[in-house]
């Protein structure tokens, strides 16, 4: 039998493999969201250096989100990120890896809150926005443009947007100063034909004005890596996923399987196993995210995941019947 020539097998030319595609690696502001951000730095700082050993291109770090609406007697560090508390894990941040916090719109003193770029660690703002928050979420762009961050839009909850409005929001949002509009699969109700439609459609408005495109997918369907596999394909350059999944309700994109399919040299998966292994899968077991037949079921209703999380944390979880029955009379 002849032996195989991998050089001449059709798998030798990885579509996967792009030089320009970056990872962001969101376990802790994402994963936050099931224990109030209430992380150790133990484990904040696992993570980091598991970013930094692993090639990863961002590490977002939690919210820079306000302390008059979100108490801090009730919510870790990693929900407000000031200066101090990311410093305590990163100190000077004298290595490869860009560190990245989210603000939403509507519950972020961004304007007081977020330093000029020339006096923090981080080097990119998130801004979180709906629909209908495009007017602020605009001028919170540019506050973090002005103030030298790069800048992303992640427009949430994209499945529920109806297609004008969405074009309406791309055409300016497209002609700000971001840097990359995301596409945010919130209730993870997306399939591969609407991640196309989707890619195509912000790619158009993106490569007009030189803007990158993302994708940050959740896995209520266990589509979230399937899904991030199709926007790669499509032309999504930034990517998000976390470690083990590690996010609300039923998690992201698990950067495991990113790096993986990837096959970048630059990525290294063993600090991400590692990481995995030693702090993130211990915390499975309380925070309990993953995919689970209630968040399947909110995913395929194209509902926020607050209704299974709210199941899951109460006394009937596991009664999956109960579940279909309460949604179903919500609907």
């Amino acid at each position: 039998m002849t032996k195989a020539n991998p050089e001449e097998s059709p798998t030798s030319k990885w579509i996967s493999y792009r030089p320009e595609v970056k990872i962001l690696d969101c376990t802790i502001r994402d994963g936050g969201l099931m224990n109030s951000h209430l992380f150790d730095d133990e484990v904040v700082k696992a993570v980091y250096l598991a970013c930094v050993d692993a090639g990863v291109d961002y590490m977002e770090i939690g919210y820079i989100n306000s302390k008059r609406i979100f108490s801090p007697t009730e919510h870790g560090a990693w929900k407000f990120c000031t200066e101090d508390d990311i410093r305590r894990i990163v100190g000077e941040n004298d290595t490869p890896l860009k560190l990245s916090a989210m603000a939403d719109a509507e519950k972020s003193d961004y304007r007081e809150d977020i330093l000029p770029c020339n006096q923090s660690v981080l080097d990119m703002i998130r801004v979180a926005a709906y629909i209908h928050q495009i007017p602020l979420a605009l001028d919170m762009i540019k506050d973090a443009h002005d103030k030298g961050y790069e800048t992303t839009i992640n427009l949430m909850a994209i499945s529920m947007v109806n297609e004008r409005e969405l074009d309406e929001a791309l055409e300016l949002l497209v002609n700000s100063e971001v840097d990359t509009v995301y596409i945010v699969d919130s209730f993870g109700a997306l399939y591969s034909e609407q991640t196309h439609f989707l890619l195509e459609k912000y790619l158009r408005y993106a490569e007009s004005c030189g803007k990158r495109v993302g994708m940050h997918a959740h896995n209520n369907q266990q589509l979230a890596f399937a899904n991030t596999i199709e926007a790669i394909i499509k032309g999504a350059d930034m990517l998000d996923a976390s470690m083990a999944g590690l996010g609300r309700g039923a998690g992201n994109c698990p950067i495991e399987l990113l790096v993986g399919f990837l096959h970048n040299p630059k990525f290294h998966l063993r600090p991400i196993l590692q990481c995995i292994q030693q702090h993130i899968e211990p915390l499975r077991e309380t925070l309990m995210w993953g995919f689970d037949t209630p968040y399947m079921m909110t995913g395929l209703l194209n509902q926020h995941p607050s209704t299974a999380i709210n199941f899951n944390a109460g006394g009937n979880r596991g009664d999956i019947v109960k579940f279909f029955d309460l949604i179903s009379e919500e609907e």
